[in-house]
């Protein structure tokens, strides 16, 4: 082959990509910004469930209220660990997959697990070692956490990380705690009990290791907490914006006109989108379940939605890869 042919052919393969891109993006606007059709059921292939068998049913409201306690607990504590360490002059590591971490991602996890253990299900988490698939497709309950989501911002010191904590009942999230702890902002949700928040403004600070859980729905707030902007708002990664998202922002320009884009860090986007500040959070890069499995229940019981960009359905968890696909956060009300 010549040099020129060879040229010819690369051209024309980049050319078709971003056709093959272009066409994808028409398709995701034309489901999420036209159609009303309502996706929030629904189970992703691959994912076994044995529902019938009777060892796997559905906790009941009690257990959800302690086992939710348990995790806002643990992750007040878990904040207290980062907070130690958020204002010394701490190491960066790199990570096998070339992401950083820091002795107050691994602190917070060593804290979060020690708690969670109570509950007698199992744990995956962001900082610890994986159990095979073929150990973890038999468990009905499983905890899946990230010590401190937003490890970039962390290192920036700019306050936007947070402890995301969830449990996973046969692969969907039916508990979310999600919090802040330089913002001292506190989202959590339970599977049909709604979703709410407690920010620093209403005693947050003034929680004391006693009462954080009996003064849980004290001082919360039902989400969501405002109605959303009049122009169309899009929540986007601070430290993650590519070609895909900003394509995607031009094409919402061609439906709404003027697009709003706020930029912050970690899961506080999933959490702002329930509270209603934004339409939209799109992700259209590399994350995993722990990055969004505790987000999307407090979206969910808010009545919005986070879906699997590649099913049209809600995400599902404890899968064989724990990658998950592009996915969107799109406000329901």
């Amino acid at each position: 082959m010549t040099g020129k042919k060879l040229i010819w052919f690369i051209v024309q393969g980049a050319v078709e990509a971003v056709n093959a891109l272009s066409l994808w993006r028409k398709s995701l606007l034309k489901r999420w910004s036209i159609s009303k059709k309502d996706l929030t059921t629904g189970k992703n292939k691959g994912l076994k469930h044995n529902s019938d068998h009777p060892a796997n049913k559905k906790l009941t409201p009690m257990d959800q209220r302690q086992l939710m306690e348990l995790a806002v607990a643990a992750a007040f504590h878990a904040g207290e660990e980062i907070l130690k360490i958020y204002t010394t002059d701490f190491h960066v590591e790199t990570k096998s997959d070339n992401t950083p971490v820091t002795l107050a991602d691994k602190a917070s996890g060593k804290r979060i697990s020690s708690m969670l253990t109570e509950s007698g299900y199992p744990v995956i988490s962001e900082e610890e070692k994986i159990a095979d698939y073929e150990k973890r497709k038999t468990w009905e309950h499983v905890w899946i956490v990230d010590p401190l989501d937003g490890t970039k911002e962390f290192i920036k010191r700019n306050g936007e990380f947070t402890v995301n904590i969830a449990l996973v009942e046969n692969g969907r999230p039916v508990i979310g705690v999600i919090y802040a702890p330089v913002m001292k902002d506190l989202y959590f949700a339970s599977r049909d009990n709604g979703a709410y928040k407690i920010t620093q403004h209403e005693n947050i600070l003034e929680f004391s290791n006693d009462k954080i859980t009996a003064d849980l729905f004290r001082f919360a707030k039902k989400l969501p907490l405002q109605k959303p902007p009049k122009e169309y708002t899009v929540i986007a990664s601070r430290s993650h914006l590519n070609r895909e998202i900003n394509a995607h922002i031009e094409d919402l320009k061609n439906i709404y006109g003027q697009v709003n884009m706020i930029n912050i860090g970690s899961s506080i986007k999933q959490c702002w989108v329930a509270e209603g500040r934004a339409h939209e959070y799109a992700r259209f890069g590399l994350t995993m379940e722990w990055d969004t499995a505790a987000g999307q229940c407090i979206l969910e019981e808010s009545g919005s939605r986070l879906i699997d960009l590649v099913t049209d359905l809600p995400m599902r968890y404890n899968k064989e890869n724990l990658q998950n696909n592009y996915f969107i956060a799109k406000l329901s009300f």
